[in-house]
């Protein structure tokens, strides 16, 4: 039996097509640009001690600009409030909050839906310690909150702070509440940890004088600020 070919002329169509096509692909990635990367979505998280007026922020942001750290973008659901100088001070402090709230009452999912940080700089617990929530309650909460952290941005890097201390008038238990929160944080953070979503703690306690460093026990003031700033600096630019 005689072999049959197909005719040649479908087939040089069907070559010609492909070649346009290849042609087109070339082309188009040729003159479509590069997208640039996004600036680095930095969300401070916290209760008064970051939003009100929280110009240790202002500080961070202006060191880092100072530093070429200027591919940046502070973000947060909360406006700049006035720090004596222009900075970008989108924020997620809220004054009077409390950790164990905030996870009970599932408050951070929106704030991150509306702003996806790829860093979050965490000082939180100050009003649980005041409210006398218990260590352990304290870090559950810090772990439902890192949970819905990464729910929003799998690989979001968290730096939690060992809060600065508190003397606050009627509370004789706080100061050392805070000693045993700040001991418990290092060994929660190892274990939560992730290669790709890490928890890194930064000491804001150690060398913090609540009668120098604060106006009333718990807020800090201009020297305190500044020590809060200088602290956040070293591990946030170690991760951009």
């Amino acid at each position: 039996m005689a072999l049959t070919h197909a005719p040649a002329a479908p087939r040089r169509l069907l070559g010609a097509a492909l070649a346009f096509l290849l042609a087109l692909a070339a082309t188009l990635t040729a003159t479509t640009p590069a997208r640039a990367d996004d600036p680095v979505r930095i969300m401070p998280l916290g209760d008064s001690i970051t939003g009100s007026p929280g110009c240790w922020r202002a500080l961070l942001w202006q060191d880092l600009q100072n530093t070429g750290h200027t591919d940046i973008d502070f973000v947060g659901t909360l406006g700049a409030q006035g720090c004596g100088f222009p900075y970008d001070g989108e924020n997620e402090g809220h004054g009077g909050i409390l950790a164990t709230n905030m996870a009970d009452q599932n408050q951070l999912p929106a704030w991150l839906a509306a702003t996806h940080p790829d860093i979050v700089l965490m000082h939180l617990g100050t009003n649980d310690v005041w409210s006398n929530r218990s260590t352990s309650a304290i870090l559950a909460a810090y772990t439902t909150l890192v949970g819905q952290m990464r729910a929003d941005n799998p690989q979001v890097t968290v730096l939690v702070a060992q809060i600065i201390p508190m003397a606050p008038a009627g509370c004789a238990a706080c100061a050392q509440r805070v000693v045993d929160l700040n001991a418990a944080i290092p060994g929660w953070a190892a274990g939560i940890s992730t290669a790709q979503s890490p928890v890194t703690v930064v000491d804001q306690w150690t060398g913090f004088s609540t009668s120098a460093d604060t106006g009333d026990g718990v807020h800090p003031d201009d020297s305190g600020i500044r020590k809060i700033a200088d602290r956040w600096y070293p591990p946030l630019t170690a991760v951009l």
